[in-house]
Order: C-alpha cells, then structure tokens, then sequence
C-alpha cells in the first residue's frame, strides 16, 4: 500500500498489542511496513519478542527507542522529564540506546528513532550537555552504519535545524512528526517541514488541533481530521523530495486499530 510513491506503514505501539496482534493488523489493513518499537527487545522476555519480529515479513522503516522515566501528562512533566536530558537517568537511557542500537543492526535496519528531550539553548551549561549527549549516541549509530533519528515536536523547526547545523553529524537526521508541531504550539506542520527537509528521512502520519490555551497540549485526531492540512502537507514532501516511509501513529482514543485503517485508506487513495 502507498501514498503517492511513499511505503504506508503503523508504529507498532499504536496498536497496543503483542507481535502476533500488531502482524493480524497489518495484514488487515493490507500494509507490511513497521515503525518498531524495540524496548520490549530490552525487557525480561526479549529474545522472545527478538524471535516473534523475525519471523514476520515485515519491512521495519526505522526502530524506536523511548525511555521508562518519560511523563507526558503535561507540557512541563514532559520537559523535565523527556528524553536523554534528566542527569539522574542518563546512564540507564544511554544503556537502553546502546540496546537499541543492537538490535537495530541485528533486524538490518538503518534508523532508530527517539525523542531525545528539549532543546533549551537559554542554559548554556543544559545545552552543552545535551549536545555532548547526542554526539555520544549519534557517535554509537555512526559505527554501527545507522542513523540516529530525532523526533520533531519540542522545538520549533528552526531552532531544530540550528541545532543539526551546528551539531553537523552525519549520523543524525529527522523523524518528522506534522502533529507534534501543533500539539507542542511549535509552528506550522507545512513550513516546517521545509526548513528541515535536508534531514528528514522518516515520517510519523498524524493528524491533530491546536490548543487554545498556551502551556497546555492539543488534542491527537485521526489523521485528515484535524489542523496538519494533509492535501497541502503531501504536495509539500513530494516538493521537498521527501523518499521515506508514512509511518501512521495514534496515540489517543479509543479505537486505535479504525483510526490506523482509516489513515492508511485515506493515504492510500492519494496519487
């Protein structure tokens, strides 16, 4: 199934199920590309879950690693917290990256993704730190032959891109997320894309509105049903030259295996 020349994938957390449910999904739905989430391959029955995605025919797009100590109920929970900033859990996150990072090579795939926390250029001792971090980690995927995504959303399109340029790794590129952009109040999903476009290789397919109240956090709605403009959005990447995959998220509501199959028909009648 695709969008346009694009593959029409699902993040397999969406769907909140084992490997087995995730693989009934897709085959439903009629789409064998896969955003993996690879924490499970970390866990207590690891070479169980290693084992279940190996024997599925799946093309796994990227992987993705998040960390334990993340709070998302909040704008301010989610600063604090997101990420490989908190000094208290950068040992177990960059272990847990690490982890990722072997399991990446060992399915041969060529992007793991995260949301690595905010970017605050204000505090110049947190955003030395941070990029000290992220040049360890991108340093790691360097060596191993794979890419180092960073998912848009904490920061404006700008500010990210001044942080790419000065960081200046080529083992770093973009998981581009269009609803993060409004649902962090972070810009539009469109104009933002262009300005990182040279670092995109990725995308998240999701849809969502705006808050009307600052500090707080938008509201997630299946995709063509909210504020990213899709129509104009997909004229956007194909202008850009975006070559990646779809990867369809929903992280909200009640039926999450409608919304995806909504999505995915909805890209799929796009030519």
């Amino acid at each position: 199934m695709k969008c346009k020349n694009w593959p029409i994938g699902v993040c397999s957390w969406s769907l909140r199920t084992n490997v087995d449910g995730v693989a009934d999904a897709m085959r439903q739905i009629g789409i064998d590309h896969v955003h993996l989430g690879v924490r499970p391959a970390l866990e207590a029955k690891g070479k169980e879950f290693l084992a279940a995605v190996q024997r599925q025919n799946w093309t796994i797009s990227a992987t993705m690693i998040d960390f334990p100590q993340e709070d998302y109920s909040t704008l301010d929970s989610i600063k604090v917290t997101g990420g490989i900033g908190p000094d208290e859990y950068w040992e177990k996150n960059q272990e847990l990256f690490l982890g990722a990072v072997d399991v990446t090579v060992t399915l041969g795939v060529k992007y793991l993704s995260m949301h690595a926390g905010f970017i605050d250029e204000s505090d110049v001792a947190y955003a030395e730190k941070f990029y000290e971090r992220i040049r360890c980690l991108a340093d790691v995927a360097g060596d191993n032959k794979i890419m180092l995504l960073l998912e848009t959303g904490q920061e404006t399109a700008e500010e990210l891109r001044r942080f790419l340029e000065e960081l200046d790794h080529p083992a770093v590129g973009v998981n581009f997320d269009p609803a993060n952009m409004i649902l962090y109040d972070k810009g539009n999903p469109i104009e933002a894309v262009k300005v990182l476009a040279p670092w995109v290789k990725h995308l998240h397919a999701k849809d969502a509105t705006r808050t009307r109240k600052p500090g707080t956090w938008g509201a997630e709605v299946p995709w063509g049903d909210g504020e990213v403009q899709t129509a104009a959005f997909l004229d956007t990447l194909a202008q850009v030259g975006f070559k990646g995959t779809l990867a369809i998220e929903r992280e909200a509501g009640d039926n999450r295996f409608g919304d995806v199959k909504l999505a995915a028909e909805r890209l799929s009648r796009v030519s």
